[in-house]
């Protein structure tokens, strides 16, 4: 398929890509659409076109030098964020503002939870995303016998945390297979029983972007007596979501892929209902709430509690900023761009003979696909046209990320390299 074609076919599938994804522009399952304050539409009033839909390029360097479909790995900086971490560093390096770090801290609490649907006290800054699902573990009681449901799109820290669960505490762990890259909420209702302790899942998987429809998911656990924790890693930012409304119990992901942020900060909502019981899975000076005689203290109580040390201070203050700048942008508009874009590079991979491994009418912002060409001779020819893609299951396997600095010549010059080796 020559460039030309390649650009009508995509052209002409974008209008049908995005009208056959729920919850964009249809009023479907996942609501995307949230009311824009005057400033946010100032903030995106100029320099908006089709080779910059949401006016963003510009402040994503990565895009002078490559077609950076990879920011489900990691998300490239944008320059308010590396702005805020040389300022962060300046004024460590120069000790002007020994406040700097607490602002930091409190802003990115109230920006988070302003824009995903939480509470403040509901929110804790762990180091990573597996810090969440272990602190969750350890807090629980296991018996032999109970079990935990997952399936085979998770990401690959929760099968060895629960294989490790299964060998001490004698749990039995459920593994769901896809099929077509789907897992359902029948499937999971069929391996839920009584016994079933916890469901997890990887919010959108990080291995084909399937989303799943957490409040059928919660309805499930709940009706068992089980909870529900989503590893949000790779939802994070590429969504627009109000957590209460989700049912999930416990959800955790880290800045440094959709949030453009960086490594070391990972936000971990935990439902009001279950902070009397979650305890902390280690303890230091940043939990005391209160110094009592005796070197006794009383901890705190809120999500706050599971922050036993020192933050990453940096990380905080990067994701401050970012988050500053993924709420001018719109998560909204964020959503409509990048899972319509998706759209057409899926419909675009499957018309050059792709074997998709991500399903139809997904909406997310992650499409993959078995390539069924010369894993090293394309990966030469990528780098040679300087796109950026991620490889899995020893390079069988392509995944794309759209994120919001891409464009349609981006899908074009993945596409155009592909279309070159078939």
């Amino acid at each position: 398929m020559n460039r030309l074609n390649r650009r009508r076919f995509l052209t002409t599938s974008a209008a049908a890509g995005l009208a056959t994804i729920p919850g964009i522009r249809t009023g479907g399952a996942y609501p995307e659409s949230r009311e824009r304050t005057g400033a946010d539409r100032d903030f995106h009033s100029a320099n908006t076109g089709s080779d910059d839909p949401l006016g963003v390029r510009g402040s994503f360097p990565v895009t002078d030098e490559l077609a950076y479909l990879n920011t489900a790995s990691v998300g490239p900086l944008p320059v308010p964020v590396r702005d805020a971490l040389h300022a962060y560093a300046d004024n460590k390096m120069r000790r002007r503002d020994a406040a700097a770090g607490r602002e930091a801290i409190a802003g990115a609490r109230s920006r988070f939870a302003d824009l995903f649907g939480a509470d403040e006290d509901e929110l804790a800054f762990l180091y990573a995303t597996s810090g969440a699902e272990n602190i969750i573990v350890s807090a629980m009681e296991w018996r032999a016998g109970d079990n935990v449901v997952v399936d085979e799109l998770h990401f690959v820290t929760t099968f060895v945390l629960y294989r490790e669960l299964e060998r001490r505490a004698g749990i039995e762990l459920r593994i769901i297979p896809s099929r077509d890259g789907v897992v359902t909420v029948d499937d999971f209702a069929a391996r839920t029983d009584r016994r079933t302790r916890l469901i997890s899942v990887a919010w959108v998987s990080n291995r084909n972007g399937f989303r799943y429809d957490l409040p059928a998911l919660a309805d499930l656990a709940h009706s068992h007596g089980a909870y529900l924790f989503a590893d949000a890693i790779q939802a994070w930012g590429t969504f627009p979501t109000d957590l209460h409304d989700e049912g999930v119990d416990f959800a955790c992901g880290n800045g440094y892929k959709w949030l453009h942020a960086d490594f070391g900060c990972a936000p971990f909502y935990v439902r009001r209902e279950h902070l009397e019981w979650l305890s902390a899975d280690r303890y230091g000076h940043r939990q005391v709430a209160e110094t009592l005689p005796g070197h006794r203290f009383r901890l705190k109580t809120s999500a706050e509690k599971l922050e036993y040390a020192n933050p990453a201070y940096g990380p905080v203050t990067a994701l401050d900023a970012a988050l500053e700048f993924l709420g001018q942008v719109g998560l909204d508009r964020i959503a409509q761009h990048t899972h319509s874009l998706a759209a057409e590079l899926r419909e675009g991979a499957r018309a050059l003979g792709m074997r998709m491994f991500t399903p139809p009418n997904n909406p997310s912002a992650i499409v993959s696909f078995h390539h069924g060409l010369d894993h090293e001779r394309l990966g030469r020819a990528l780098a040679d046209e300087g796109v950026a893609v991620t490889f899995q299951e020893d390079g069988k396997l392509l995944r794309a990320a759209v994120g919001m600095f891409n464009n349609r010549d981006d899908v074009e010059r993945l596409l155009g390299v592909i279309g070159g080796l078939v």
